[in-house]
């Protein structure tokens, strides 16, 4: 399991995707997260989007895992000294809330700098704190829609309905999804204020918006967007019609046993190597002064090539690319090819496991292989308060203190 973050405690305070996702990623590289809940409901992702067993969704199997659960009555001055004794051991906070809410419970930034200079805290939502939507909670889609991720479009029958990306992928509908894509970009931002703080005692408020991380995981489509009108020369793009990529050397093809390959021999070598590779020597005539990159705009070409994909096996033109170095791959349609592919097999992308209330479980791992390292769940997904009194117990509160927060319903 992964260590690169053993030393390190984060305080989440959060509910739903945003701030859940966050303290998953950090508890994934092996900080110790606490999850301060409300002792009367919790983080209500347990039971949105369907539940496995009671209060088990797989939103929070998945999101809320590595993690120990800790019930904080934050509304009461008893709770907030807790709090605060818990808070003198982190050096990381996620607030996952929208802007402001912590600072109205007196423990917002601010009140956490003057006990902590150095305390690295980042504030996770759907639109951020510098927005004139700063105040306006967010939910579920609600920061990709601001983002134009999900465009729609009146229909016959009155209602609006999702217009589809089709074709050639452009535009912001190409970025992640808002609230793991802006976790992945908080993370960032946490590990190098962490690195600071080791160099210099410096503490950081990181402002973090799921709407924004939208945007700019799009860049590569969205940047092109963006210049389109600069251009002066289109010699090197793709040819599109009615939004679609008519490319024959930029194309996906479909392999005799009904699979899919994205062919992408648009530099010459890549172009030159394939067609050696299948002793298609003819296809390279005219070429001699071809630029050094061609997307091939030949509809003649383009059906040739994928009578040409027609006569092999997905496995065999995966075989020859790695052979003679060519750009094409896998282009996987539903969840059972993505599942059969050995090469994420061999990355522990997808890893079976088993939560001790909700049963088997498929995890997503991790989209890096550490070495010596194998990914598991260390902590399943917590019940609400799960670890209460283990925490207390750690920060030297004895039992009949705990028994006592305990009946006032401050834990």
């Amino acid at each position: 399991m992964s260590r690169l973050l053993e030393s390190i405690r984060v305080i989440e305070c959060a509910v739903l995707r945003n701030g859940d996702n966050l303290g998953m990623l950090l508890g994934d590289l092996g900080a110790d997260v606490i999850k301060v809940e409300s002792p009367a409901r919790g983080d209500y992702l347990r039971i949105i989007g369907g539940q496995i067993t009671p209060q088990h969704s797989r939103g929070h199997v998945h999101f809320n895992r590595n993690k120990r659960s800790v019930t904080i009555d934050l509304r009461s001055p008893e709770g907030q000294a807790v709090f605060w004794d818990l808070f003198a051991t982190a050096d990381v906070f996620v607030d996952g809330f929208t802007a402001g809410a912590c600072d109205k419970l007196g423990i917002g930034y601010e009140q956490q700098r003057e006990r902590n200079p150095g305390i690295v805290y980042c504030q996770y939502s759907g639109f951020g704190v510098r927005s004139p939507y700063a105040r306006i909670p967010t939910h579920g889609q609600m920061m990709d829609a601001l983002a134009g991720k999900l465009p729609t479009e009146m229909g016959t029958d009155g209602f609006l309905h999702p217009r589809r990306q089709q074709g050639y992928p452009s535009g912001a509908q190409t970025g992640g999804e808002g609230t793991f894509t802006g976790a992945l970009y908080a993370v960032q931002y946490v590990l190098a204020a962490l690195l600071r703080k080791g160099i210099t005692g410096l503490g950081t408020f990181i402002d973090v918006a799921a709407a924004d991380a939208c945007v700019t995981s799009a860049s590569t489509h969205l940047a092109n967007d963006l210049n389109a009108h600069r251009l002066t020369d289109t010699s090197g793009a793709a040819t599109v019609e009615n939004g679609e990529n008519t490319s024959a050397r930029y194309q996906f093809y479909e392999t005799s046993d009904q699979h899919v390959i994205l062919f992408c021999g648009i530099e010459q070598k890549f172009w030159e190597n394939f067609c050696r590779a299948i002793d298609r020597i003819d296809l390279l005539q005219g070429d001699a002064s071809a630029g050094e990159v061609d997307f091939g705009n030949d509809q003649a070409l383009r059906a040739e090539m994928q009578a040409i994909f027609h006569q092999r096996p997905v496995s065999e033109w995966l075989q020859i690319a790695a052979d003679h170095d060519i750009a094409m791959g896998p282009a996987h349609r539903n969840i059972d090819e993505l599942r059969a592919d050995e090469h994420f097999a061999a990355r522990e992308v997808f890893v079976e496991g088993h939560h001790p209330h909700a049963g088997p479980f498929t995890y997503l791992g991790r989209p890096a292989v550490i070495d010596g390292d194998v990914f598991e769940v260390r902590r399943p997904a917590p019940l609400l308060g799960e670890q209460t009194d283990e925490i207390l117990a750690e920060l030297g509160y004895d039992a009949d203190r705990i028994a006592v927060l305990r009946s006032a319903r401050t834990v």
